[in-house]
């Protein structure tokens, strides 16, 4: 079962549509409770039909199959423009609006504020509307969703001590991820999963340069990490179709 709300994001002031996936059993076993997967880019998760590219992960239709006891809460992402890549870019990037679309224009700079707000204000009120376990969070999320999971799990290490970071862009803001993973205690996360297709790419942006960025990331976050794994996807392209195939086995790997 899906329901969706809408939140005013205070930071920004910005309303934003809340999708929640409860399990079928969450009807039947009321004295239950739950662990929290929080994803970005909400409207890709769930339906073909709602999704912004005509595809999703389809992960309703597959934790249904599975039976698996876990509640997804996915916010949508911006519509307006290019600001999805403000709200996950924790830092600004002067450069990158040249390789994206050909413009001299900064993009980031909300992400600090964007998960401050997933952290304190919207997992408070899914605890409270819903029969969680607090303690027991996960975050995932893919491109820039992926790089502001990793800025979160590094950030929030006591609350997101499961992630994952799918077809992640962590080129957008490199050198400044890797100085914030070096500098953060991440002896708190148990398991952190990353990945990279070998057909990415994004604009300027090439497969070879995704799978080098990845590279780098995760030679830090094997230092940080007790349990982490890194995989290279062969064949793999940056879109939903791609990360529907593999959301299986991700969660697999964090839940188990």
């Amino acid at each position: 079962m899906i329901k969706q709300f809408t939140v005013n994001m205070t930071p920004f002031n910005r309303l934003r549509t809340v999708r929640v996936y409860v399990p079928k059993s969450y009807e039947t076993d009321t004295d239950k409770r739950y662990p929290v997967l929080y994803m970005h880019d909400g409207q890709n998760l769930f339906k073909d039909e709602d999704a912004s590219f005509g595809v999703s992960w389809g992960i309703s239709d597959y934790l249904d199959i599975a039976e698996i006891d876990l509640i997804v809460v996915g916010l949508d992402c911006s519509q307006e423009g290019y600001q999805r890549l403000d709200e996950y870019g924790p830092w600004v990037n002067k450069d990158v609006g040249k390789k994206l679309i050909g413009e001299d224009k900064p993009f980031g700079g909300e992400g600090e504020e964007y998960i401050d707000y997933v952290t304190h204000e919207l997992k408070p009120m899914i605890d409270a509307k819903y029969r969680t376990q607090p303690d027991n969070t996960l975050l995932a999320g893919s491109s820039m969703g992926g790089l502001i999971t990793t800025y979160a799990a590094c950030k929030y290490p006591l609350i997101y001590k499961r992630a994952a970071s799918v077809s992640s862009a962590y080129w957008f803001s490199q050198e400044l991820l890797e100085s914030y993973i070096q500098s953060n205690d991440l002896t708190a996360v148990e398991r952190f999963y990353h990945d990279v297709g070998t057909k990415e790419s994004s604009s300027d942006i090439s497969s070879q340069d995704y799978i080098n960025s990845s590279k780098a990331i995760d030679e830090l976050l094997q230092k940080k990490v007790s349990d982490c794994r890194f995989e290279i996807v062969e064949g793999a392209e940056h879109n939903e179709a791609a990360w529907r195939e593999r959301f299986p086995r991700i969660l697999d790997y964090l839940m188990k």
